[in-house]
């Protein structure tokens, strides 16, 4: 039994073990985390990431770490960016980034971002997004990046994410603060766009102007004429009632004579045929009747001219107050009609002196920029070219240097080889160019032009030195070339014997040639004389 006990109490101390190992490494991911383990994972990637569950971390074999998904907002200062048009832009901005959770950028931001702080993050970042922009503003000229900036944005995301992407990473948001340049274009552009819109706001009031004056003035008209035409209506009403009434009155007075007067017949032929003796009184009484009838008649006609005169009357009043009233409105539209072409006239030079003047702006600055540009060139095209002739120089110098280092280390193993004698070693280096020496003095004589010579000479014993005519000749020939004893000497090298030697007046002394004298002496049937030497006046030589 205690065996038993022992067992199961040791099989419960590892259950109970294995449960807390569970729960001490199986680990849960937040949701604004990615979880990241990395070890052995299986299979041939680097780490598992997960965003959103959890995972069991394997002892020994596995660990994790987590990645904060946080949105990192970068502010970039971008200054001086190339345009299209070679005009450098400034383009102060704010990103927000931050770790992507889509499989692959997620795999990227474990491989690449794990165990950075959140500001070698954002100097990462920093780096990518200054030069994408750079890049997208070098594809895009200013009045598409000033117009345009829905595609101005979307160049961004498109160049910048991708970027972004590759170390796992994303944009989230794009806030371009402004964008303004060092020369002013920009705002050149929006001077000329806001006095733009100034002038057709000002071309679109005064129209409403005209056409609120051209209403008014039209109302005006309508409405004298409407009021004419009613003071007219109600003057012709009054009128023709007034003729109706007297039409009337003249009809019943008419009826009414035309009742009494039959009355008064039918009475008077009563009266006739009652009493013969009413016939005088019949007649008068008739004649009575036809002057009153004569007379009513006349009234009733006067009193129908006499409205028809009134009628004719008010017609003309009436003419005439609408002549008066066309008239008024004729002068008030053309004073409305004045002033409108006043108002254009005024706006429309208004309108030309601000283009003028934003022309002449944008030439003022096109020519800086130019000017600028121009110098700028100069400048480079001259420090180009100084070093370029400094390098040139330098380079003959150190070539000129090493020639001489050349010959002097030459020269040095020249005076070594004679034993030290430096006169001994440049009397070598004279008889390497007695060549050159002895060419030299022959082009003195080398330009004329001797087909021959020819010498007469009368044999005699020659001259006070023992020289006939031909040797003469001869040595003063050779005499007329430019002496190298100066130059030997100047050097200071002796020449050899057979070139003669400088004496101590300065003059040249030739050895003379052995003669050969015939003699009597059986032994010796010819006898040699030694050499002598003869000297060579300076003055000769020159």
């Amino acid at each position: 039994m205690e065996f038993l006990f022992s067992v199961f109490g040791i099989v419960s101390v590892v259950f109970i073990f294995l449960i807390l190992l569970f729960i001490a490494r199986y680990k849960r991911c937040p949701s604004n985390k990615i979880l990241v383990v990395y070890g052995k994972v299986g299979g041939s990637e680097s780490a598992k990431c997960i965003h959103g569950g959890g995972a069991f971390i394997l002892p020994i074999i596995q660990e994790y770490e987590f990645l904060d998904l946080k949105p990192i907002p970068i502010d970039i200062d971008l200054k001086g960016a190339l345009s299209k048009q070679n005009i450098r832009i400034n383009t102060p901005s704010t990103f927000t980034v931050g770790i992507s959770t889509a499989e692959g950028i997620m795999l990227n931001a474990a491989e690449r971002l794990l165990g950075l702080s959140q500001d070698e993050i954002e100097t990462q970042a920093t780096d990518i997004i200054i030069g994408q922009l750079r890049l997208v503003i070098a594809t895009l000229s200013i009045e598409e990046i000033n117009k345009d900036r829905e595609q101005f944005l979307q160049l961004i995301n498109k160049h910048v994410a991708s970027e972004l992407n590759k170390v796992g990473l994303e944009l989230i948001n794009v806030n371009i603060k402004d964008i303004t340049d060092e020369s002013g274009y920009i705002e050149a552009i929006g001077k000329k766009a806001a006095a733009e819109a100034i002038n057709k706001a000002k071309v679109e009031v005064a129209d409403q102007d005209a056409s609120g004056a051209t209403g008014e003035a039209r109302a005006m008209r309508e409405k004298d004429v409407n009021v004419a035409k009613e003071l007219a209506q109600n003057e012709e009403g009054v009128k023709e009632a007034e003729a109706r009434k007297r039409v009337a009155i003249a009809n019943f007075e008419t009826e009414a004579s035309l009742g009494e007067a039959k009355a008064g017949r039918e009475r008077e032929v009563q009266i006739a045929l009652e009493n013969a003796r009413a016939t005088e009184g019949r007649k008068e009484a008739d004649t009575e009747q036809r002057i009153k009838v004569a007379t009513l008649e006349a009234e009733a006609i006067s009193g129908e001219n006499h409205s028809k005169a009134k009628e004719a009357l008010s017609n003309a009043e009436l003419a005439e107050r609408m002549a008066e009233a066309q008239q008024r409105s004729e002068v008030a539209r053309a004073h409305a009609m004045k002033e409108i072409l006043e108002a254009e006239k005024i706006s429309e030079q208004i309108r030309l002196e601000k283009e003028e003047v934003v022309r002449n702006e944008i030439e003022k600055k096109k020519t800086t920029i130019d000017a600028e540009a121009k110098a700028q060139q100069l400048i480079n095209i001259a420090r180009g070219e100084a070093d370029s002739t400094l390098l040139k120089y330098q380079a003959e110098a150190k070539g000129m240097q090493e020639l001489l280092n050349a010959k002097a280390n030459g020269y040095k193993e020249i005076i070594e080889a004679c034993g030290g004698d430096s006169k001994a070693a440049s009397t070598l280096l004279l008889l390497e160019q007695l060549d050159t020496l002895v060419s030299r003095q022959t082009e003195a004589l080398a330009n004329l032009k001797i087909d021959k010579i020819t010498v007469w000479d009368s044999g005699s014993n020659g001259n006070a030195n023992g020289q006939n005519a031909t040797s003469s000749f001869i040595r003063n020939y050779i005499s007329a070339l430019p002496p190298i004893h100066d130059l030997a000497k100047q050097v200071g090298i002796d020449l050899p014997d057979y070139l003669g030697s400088m004496n101590v007046d300065g003059e040249i002394e030739l050895p003379e040639a052995e003669e050969i004298k015939e003699t009597n002496d059986p032994e010796t049937k010819t006898s040699r004389t030694p050499p002598r030497k003869r000297a060579i006046p300076k003055k000769a030589l020159k």
